[in-house]
């Protein structure tokens, strides 16, 4: 029987009062690893109790001891990296180079909050008017909520919650219910190192854990990861609650590869892009579009390159691509697949029934490769959140810039060339929000701000970098006469 987790409330373990729980599976044998209780509004409430109990006297601890916090955690991190990246791989399903990739980008995120009495301070500027003075100060705002996807369970939290803390806030977070358990090690790591109780909460659950923290009126600002139709309904309702709301949706990414790319180099990076990860994150490539000569050299190379990846268990160094995160996710891709083929779509390498002989019971699905992708179907507008890589022809580079403006996304978007001018043309009308020269995944560092445009993000100030400073703080502008 396997152990359902607990959440963590005012600093202590406490189970949910919820009756229902949902299995943790090993994504590469089935296996059930864990359970996650489905909690209740009344769970939730008592965690923004405790947070907002904790913020006062977190609110007054000088900002350099805050980070120090920050700073023995990221120490533990380190230490424990390893241990973290296997944790990950077990429940997510992901190869080992990619949890231990993610491990690293969520560090860094907790080592550039550690920045925060620089990065929160404030301006001022003397004799505004005859004998004036006027200075502005950044100063938290209370309680957040922190609602997180499947996809990156270690490093999207930390997209958020050490900035919010490090300016002295006190959180909620509600972590996806499909894999907790490592960020639950890496709650318990920041209780060891002494971050207080309340500063940091964490809630397991389903929809009503979402609803309750878009409706708390304790909770001043929501974050939140996930698919498009559900960010724009959080934004919403979370707006409608008077909060401020940042909301990263969806995404159609499109890598465009220009005649004079190095073609070898470029297909290893498409591959990357579509197949990493098994394509389930939010600046995985989607669609790979060939420009003039590009196209044939383009699509012999991924076809190649996707027929010999070899799937497995992600804790095996011999595997390329591990399982998706669920048999109904798996369903979800298979289903998807079968339509576009069914409407016309050219399968030209179908991974529909691929499997692993060793452990029949993973969530497998293989690589698939679709040819002369139409933008006028779902399969060239939709994002499926799988291995399925979409080829596409076109003359010009501005056909491929105006082809990826039919997609009502605006993540993130490649170009492949040896041309600055190619590159500087693209960069100017791409339109989209993280932008790629040949880079297969245009993931900004913790430094810069990461977010999409269009139906890819509601909001204002994304994750990351200046944004999230000004996300977890409201400038106070103080005007003096003395």
């Amino acid at each position: 029987m396997s152990d359902t987790v607990h959440n963590y409330i005012g600093g202590v373990w406490t189970p949910s009062s919820g009756k229902d729980a949902i299995g943790i599976t090993n994504s590469a044998t089935g296996e059930e690893i864990g359970r996650t209780p489905l909690s209740t509004r009344a769970d939730v409430d008592a965690a923004v109790k405790a947070a907002r109990k904790a913020f006062p006297a977190w609110r007054e601890t000088p900002a350099v001891e805050r980070v120090r916090v920050l700073m023995r955690l990221k120490m533990r991190l380190e230490e424990h990296k390893e241990e973290l990246a296997r944790s990950l791989s077990r429940e997510h399903g992901k190869i080992l180079a990619e949890t231990r990739g993610e491990v690293q980008r969520g560090i860094e995120n907790v080592e550039h909050a550690c920045g925060m009495p620089t990065l929160m301070m404030g301006d001022t500027a003397e004799d505004i008017a005859p004998g004036i003075d006027c200075a502005s100060y950044r100063q938290p705002l209370g309680v957040f909520g922190i609602i997180t996807p499947y996809n990156f369970p270690v490093m999207i939290p930390l997209w958020f919650w050490p900035y919010a803390v490090a300016a002295g806030n006190t959180v909620v977070l509600k972590p996806s219910e499909q894999d907790p358990l490592t960020h639950q090690k890496i709650v318990d790591l920041a209780d060891r190192v002494g971050l207080p109780a309340g500063v940091l909460n964490v809630v397991h659950g389903g929809q009503e854990a979402v609803e309750a923290v878009c409706d708390h009126p304790d909770i001043v600002g929501v974050s939140f990861v996930g698919s498009s139709h559900v960010a724009k309904v959080v934004y919403q309702r979370a707006a409608t609650a008077g909060k401020r709301v940042q909301a990263l949706g969806g995404a159609k990414n499109h890598l465009i590869v220009m005649p004079d790319a190095d073609m070898d180099y470029t297909a290893d990076a498409c591959m990357a892009s579509v197949f990493g990860s098994t394509g389930q994150r939010c600046l995985a490539g989607s669609i790979l579009v060939g420009v003039g000569e590009a196209y044939k050299p383009l699509r012999e190379r991924i076809l190649d390159g996707a027929s010999s990846l070899r799937m497995g268990d992600g804790l095996d160094p011999d595997t390329d691509m591990g399982p998706v995160i669920s048999s109904t996710h798996r369903d979800r891709v298979k289903t998807f697949i079968d339509e576009a083929a069914g409407s016309g779509g050219r399968l030209a390498l179908d991974g529909r029934y691929d499997v692993v002989d060793t452990m029949p019971g993973g969530h497998w699905i293989g690589p698939t490769v679709f040819d002369e992708v139409r933008m006028d179907t779902p399969l060239g507008t939709e994002e499926v959140f799988g291995p399925v890589a979409g080829l596409s022809r076109v003359k010009t580079l501005d056909d491929a810039i105006e082809q990826m403006h039919t997609t009502r996304y605006g993540n993130a978007c490649s170009i492949f060339t040896t041309s600055g001018k190619a590159a500087r043309e693209f960069r100017y009308k791409a339109g989209i929000s993280m932008i790629g020269v040949n880079i297969g995944v245009a993931a900004p560092m913790a430094f810069f701000p990461f977010g999409g445009s269009r139906a890819s993000f509601y909001g204002d100030l994304k994750a990351q970098g200046r944004d999230a400073i000004s996300f977890f703080t409201d400038q106070r502008v103080v005007i003096s006469r003395w």
